[in-house]
């Protein structure tokens, strides 16, 4: 069987730290089967799922256009759900979906297209996940006021993006194969 990848945004540091204290507060006030690991903390541009090897030769070459793309800064922090109100199935952090990130989005889709792989028919939604699989009961507090508890912003420089090859049964998860950088006008 094929390893499964993804496209993505690698976070700084420091914002992995801040979304890692903040997972930490959290694991005892509301019930996750899954919480990523500090250095899995990512905005996911484009899932792939397994790919074979001459697959991931012709995404590797489609995805050097990226280097024309400026590199930008966005807004991420702030917390939002997906799914049932009550028990969400995803708890994230907020990435600004600026005209910047929405246009790289554009590029790794088309870059993708180009190299077999299958467009996304749902809106894009940046994000990083926090928590996923909602594993339980009612949570001690709820989301409206863990949202409500969670809004610091941080303003991250993105210069450049990844595919992630992902290990499940390993702590981190995801193994950085390839890097792409942005432009950059210093």
């Amino acid at each position: 069987m094929s390893a499964h990848y993804f496209i993505a945004i690698p976070l700084p540091e420091k914002i992995q730290i801040l979304f890692s204290k903040w997972q930490e507060e959290l694991k005892g006030k509301i019930p996750y089967k899954q919480w990523p690991y500090q250095e899995d903390l990512h905005i996911t541009l484009k899932f792939l799922g397994p790919v074979a090897d001459n697959k991931l030769t012709a995404l590797k070459n489609e995805l050097h256009t990226i280097k024309n793309h400026q590199a930008f800064s966005i807004n991420v922090g702030g917390i939002g759900t997906f799914g049932n109100p009550v028990k969400p199935r995803v708890l994230w952090a907020d990435a600004e979906k600026t005209e910047a990130l929405s246009s790289l989005y554009e590029k790794v889709e088309e870059a993708t297209d180009n190299a077999g792989f299958q467009k996304e028919n749902r809106a894009y939604r940046p994000h990083i996940t926090l928590a996923k699989k909602w594993a339980g009961d009612a949570a001690s507090v709820s989301i409206d006021q863990i949202k409500s508890d969670y809004t610091d912003r941080q303003t991250i420089l993105i210069n450049h993006i990844v595919i992630y090859k992902i290990h499940p049964q390993k702590s981190p998860k995801y193994e950085v194969i390839e890097k792409y950088m942005l432009k950059r006008d210093d």
